[in-house]
C-alpha cells in the first residue's frame, strides 16, 4: 500500500510554493509520492492566460523532474472539462484502490470544502493534509473546520493532518505579471520553467 499525497491547482505556472508545499507534505507526512494533478481548465479568471493543459502539464513536468517524490498526472489532462475533486479521487481509488490518499490544500481550501460537489464524499475518499502557514495556529484551524463541517450529513469530524509550511510569498498570478512586464522570475520557478516561459513566449 502507498502513502498518496494529491494536489490539484491551475499550475499557470507551476512555482517554488508549489513544490515546497508538496516537498514538506511528503515528508512531515511520511508520503511515499505526491501526485501533482493540473486542472484540465483553469477559472474564468485565468482562461485567457491560460497556454492549455497540456503545456500548464509540460511546465509541471519541468518543475518536479529530478525528484522522485513528485509525480505529475495527466488524470484531469485526459478528462477534460470541470475538475471536479471527487471524481479525481473516485477514479484514483478505482486504479489504484489500494493506495491510502492524502488530500493536500490550504487553509483556506480546507474552509471552503463543505461548498465543493459532494464534500462527505471526498472526505471518505481521503484524509486531509492542511498546510499551515504562520500565524495561522493548528488549533484555531481545527475549531473552524469542526464548524464548517458540521452541517454535512452523518459527518463526525474531519480526518486532519497538519504540516508546516514556509511562508513564500509567490504566486502564480505574481509570475503572470512579471512575465507581461519584462520583469526576471528567477528564484521564483524552477530555472526549467522560465527557461520555457522565455522559449515558448507565454504570459505575454
Amino acid at each position: 500500500m502507498a502513502r498518496t499525497g494529491v494536489l490539484g491547482g491551475t499550475f499557470n505556472p507551476p512555482h517554488l510554493a508549489h513544490l515546497v508545499c508538496a516537498s514538506e507534505a511528503a515528508a512531515q507526512l511520511g508520503l511515499d509520492r505526491v501526485l501533482v494533478m493540473p486542472v484540465a481548465a483553469p477559472p474564468h479568471k485565468e482562461a485567457l492566460l491560460d497556454p492549455g493543459a497540456e503545456e500548464r502539464y509540460r511546465l509541471c513536468r519541468l518543475a518536479t523532474q529530478g525528484d522522485e517524490c513528485l509525480e505529475v498526472s495527466r488524470l484531469e489532462v485526459e478528462r477534460g472539462g470541470p475538475s471536479y475533486t471527487v471524481d479525481t479521487l473516485r477514479e484514483l481509488h478505482a486504479t489504484t484502490p489500494e493506495d491510502d490518499l492524502t488530500l493536500i490544500v490550504g487553509a483556506d481550501m480546507a474552509l471552503g470544502l463543505p461548498s465543493w460537489r459532494e464534500p462527505e464524499a471526498i472526505l471518505g475518499l481521503a484524509r486531509l493534509a492542511v498546510a499551515e502557514r504562520s500565524g495561522a495556529g493548528r488549533q484555531d484551524i481545527a475549531e473552524r473546520l469542526d464548524e464548517a463541517f458540521a452541517g454535512l450529513k452523518g459527518f463526525t469530524g474531519p480526518d486532519i493532518a497538519f504540516f508546516d509550511m514556509p511562508r513564500l510569498d509567490v504566486s502564480s498570478s505574481q509570475i503572470r505579471r512579471r512575465v507581461s512586464e519584462g520583469r526576471p522570475i528567477r528564484y521564483l520557478v524552477p530555472d526549467a520553467v522560465a527557461e520555457r516561459i522565455q522559449a515558448a513566449r507565454l504570459y505575454r
